[in-house]
């Protein structure tokens, strides 16, 4: 991931005995996907030219009667993929329309660039940072199926607390009970070695990691970090992480997901993601006012806060993601910000004096959003308070919890559900469309998409009504 120019991918290519190049971009709703090419397709204008292929049945993108593309590689991605059987050098892209080679708008890799490209624009700042925390399930099985007469789910994992009198040859104990997952040592944790794998296929591979660790859920919730960085090389880190992680479990014959809320009566599934604003080296965010903050700081969250709820259709876009967002499980419902509160969507962590360190942490995403849209639209969030000078408020260090039901009702909420978070984007879009980062074409798709997905949801009957009125 250090390699920086065409002629360093291709000597990379050589030296690695590479046979095939697979190129990698990313879909709206956060795929990656691929195509791969003989490595003698590999040259010097293969980066200025890009490579032509359909885009017409990519979701969310063009139609078959304008479908040409180019993939434009970026040779700062290059990586030899680890799980291809046959020597593979990999390359990430952005998408660009033939002819003009224009960037293409629905490409959310080329939102991204252009929010660091409308960021420096503004003079507020030079870059953004970003750091996220994405949490997932590592299960041994699942099963589903949806259907018109029938639907069903169903996970399993050795180290869950519903397996205590299961059969097992022999039978050992250890499961990890309901929210006791943070964190035992093994063999409650069962699968420290799998998580560490992780970790050193995403060292080899250019992410730098700082720790790893279970997390609450029972079942194989896992959580490993990566150190921060920009807003493109974070999110392009991210799509890799997946990968990683989705591959070395299935390696093992396990599976991974990063699905918000895959466990009923169990914790969910976040992407706590950190931001600060940096100009000529200096962090922007640290200061003297509440929590260490800065005004710039309390502007952009002020501006996260009033944007919260449209921002939950990219940072929180499937109806599983509200499944988690509800109160009473660490959930970061509340629209609020706090140096102390978890449940607040906006949390300052106090971990380091040290004016680098000093950033907000911003909640309520989950890993199902695709990252070069959320990062995108929490800078865009961030950058409207900060031009607007948009005050936070005062913020939130009573115990949420404890609240009484008239003061809570004062603290406003993320949305209830996907549609609910889908309307709030309709109201709410004018401050994602400054700069041409994101366009009203993409919004409209973006919209008209999640509501396909609310509705085929909402019109499903759920196994669990069977239970409550089969015998009405």
């Amino acid at each position: 991931m250090d390699t920086t120019t065409p002629q360093q991918v291709i000597e990379m290519a050589r030296k690695n005995g590479a046979k095939m190049m697979d190129i990698k971009f990313v879909d709206p709703f956060g795929t990656w996907q691929h195509f791969t090419c003989p490595v003698a397709e590999l040259n010097e204008e293969v980066f200025a030219e890009g490579i032509g292929f359909d885009g017409s049945s990519i979701r969310g993108w063009k139609s078959i009667e304008a479908s040409d593309m180019l993939a434009m590689p970026d040779p700062c991605t290059a990586f030899m993929d680890p799980f291809c059987s046959v020597p593979t050098l990999s390359l990430t892209c952005t998408i660009a329309e033939t002819g003009t080679k224009e960037p293409y708008g629905r490409d959310p890799r080329g939102i991204a660039q252009k929010a660091e490209k409308y960021l420096a624009s503004t003079g507020v700042a030079d870059s953004a940072v970003f750091g996220p925390e994405a949490e997932f399930f590592i299960f041994d099985s699942v099963k589903y199926g949806a259907e018109s007469n029938g639907t069903f789910y169903k996970v399993d994992s050795d180290e869950a607390v519903w397996n205590t009198g299961r059969e097992e040859d022999p039978s050992l104990g250890y499961k990890i009970r309901h929210k006791e997952g943070y964190f035992p040592v093994p063999p409650s944790d069962k699968l420290n070695d799998l998580r560490t794998e992780m970790c050193l296929v995403m060292e080899q591979l250019g992410i730098p990691v700082e720790k790893q660790h279970h997390e609450v859920a029972t079942a194989g919730q896992a959580e490993i970090d990566f150190r921060f960085d920009t807003l493109v090389k974070t999110a392009d880190r991210m799509m890799l992480f997946k990968y990683i992680v989705k591959n070395v479990a299935l390696k093992h014959g396990k599976t991974a997901t990063f699905m918000p809320k895959p466990l009923f009566g169990d914790n969910g599934s976040g992407m706590h993601t950190h931001l600060s604003l940096w100009k000529k080296g200096k962090p922007l965010f640290a200061g003297t006012l509440y929590g260490g903050l800065s005004q710039t700081a309390l502007y952009a969250i002020g501006g996260i806060l009033q944007h919260a709820r449209a921002l939950c259709a990219l940072c929180s876009p499937t109806t599983n993601s509200y499944k988690r967002l509800v109160p009473g499980y660490e959930a970061p419902v509340n629209l609020a910000y706090s140096a102390r509160n978890r449940s607040a969507a906006v949390r300052i962590p106090m971990y380091s004096d040290s004016p680098k360190a000093k950033r907000i942490e911003y909640r309520p995403p989950d890993p199902s959003a695709n990252p070069y849209l959320c990062y995108a639209a929490l800078l865009m969030a961030a950058l409207d308070g900060v031009l607007n000078k948009v005050d936070p408020g005062e913020p939130m260090d009573k115990n949420l919890y404890e609240l009484p039901p008239e003061e809570l009702s004062k603290v406003p909420q993320v949305p209830g559900s996907l549609i609910d978070a889908v309307e709030a984007l309709e109201r709410d879009r004018e401050f994602l469309l400054k700069g041409d980062v994101f366009t009203r074409d993409f919004l409209e798709m973006w919209i008209a998409t999640k509501r396909k997905e609310s509705d085929a949801l909402r019109l499903r009957p759920h196994p669990y009504e069977f239970f409550l009125y089969y015998d009405v």
